[in-house]
């Protein structure tokens, strides 16, 4: 999903379009949820190739959903448009009169819409208010985490979602800088990251601030720790042979996804002495995809979001 500076000027150039429709396995008169909707992209994809059917798109942004509403008009009643997050898919369904779904797409992550409005505050490249809210209803922002969050908690972040080896003296940096004045906008931070990396290490094929700004906006908007709790709704909701399909850009993503559904496809877990298992714990999916589908050349070429996309696939049994 791209911006070329208006709000609802998203590009209808979805990330692995044709693997992610292929996957779902869509029946014309199935209920589908792209609980990542963005600019409605894929989401109209979907639609399309329903009859008596319907497609649940969500999104917690409010800009999306004015986007995706706007895509999805001319689709009538085989879409609906819910502001939420995808985690609450349950309650989403609930709310609609849902019980069972035959498919599920989650686009993880952040758009290329968000990081390229400045005023979002999510890019390292143009100077904004440190914002980086998904949904500007959530009350913590960049902000509050750049200024208020312990210099230890901070470290933390950036190394474990950032995966940002100078995690130490980043935060370090950050501490210090705002014991004279608050740090306020993305390219204060950046400069800050900047002459907290060593010389030689900047000189890499990765901007500088790439990792932190990765880490500080996971924590923002809680975005891995929602994705388990997201793929067991997903499930529980899913009918017998219904498809979850879920696009990651980046190895903490990549992994959780990985891990739940093999958490999903596994059995009893009594103790191997027990005579008879108690845990009443059945294999609810199987894995469609042992290794992560990727993308081809042409799509490489053609979307630059599409250069880390994993696509992850597990069907309900």
């Amino acid at each position: 999903m791209m911006c070329n500076g208006n709000e609802l000027n998203f590009s209808h150039r979805p990330v692995m379009l044709d693997e992610c429709i292929e996957s779902l396995a869509i029946k014309a008169d199935g209920i589908y949820v792209d609980g990542t909707a963005g600019g409605g992209g894929h989401s109209f994809e979907i639609a399309s190739r329903l009859t008596t059917g319907k497609l649940i798109a969500i999104d917690q942004d409010e800009a999306a959903i004015m986007a995706a509403g706007a895509r999805l008009a001319p689709l009538g009643e085989r879409a609906v448009v819910v502001r939420n997050n995808f985690r609450n898919v349950a309650q989403v369904c609930e709310q609609l009169g849902v019980d069972g779904i035959d498919g599920l797409l989650l686009d993880l992550g952040v758009s290329s819409y968000q990081l390229d409005t400045p005023s979002r505050g999510f890019s390292y490249q143009a100077d904004a208010e440190l914002d980086m809210r998904m949904d500007k209803r959530n009350p913590l922002s960049a902000y509050d985490v750049v200024n208020t969050y312990p210099c230890e908690e901070l470290r933390r972040i950036l190394f474990e979602y950032g995966e940002e080896r100078f995690a130490p003296r980043i935060a370090a940096a950050i501490c210090n800088a705002r014991e004279q004045a608050p740090i306020r906008t993305t390219g204060e931070l950046v400069e800050l990251i900047k002459k907290a990396i060593p010389a030689a290490a900047r000189d890499g094929g990765h901007h500088p601030a790439k990792r932190s700004f990765q880490a500080i906006r996971i924590e923002v908007n809680a975005e891995l720790d929602v994705i388990a709790p997201a793929i067991r709704s997903a499930v529980n909701l899913l009918r017998p042979g219904g498809r979850i399909v879920i696009i990651t850009f980046h190895s903490l993503e990549d992994r959780i996804v990985k891990q739940t559904f093999a958490n999903l496809t596994g059995g009893c877990t009594c103790p191997k002495n027990f005579p008879v298992c108690v845990c009443g714990n059945r294999p609810q999916v199987k894995i469609m995809t042992r290794k992560p589908i990727l993308p081809t050349a042409a799509e490489l070429e053609e979307n630059r979001r599409s250069h880390s996309a994993k696509v992850r696939v597990a069907e309900k049994l």
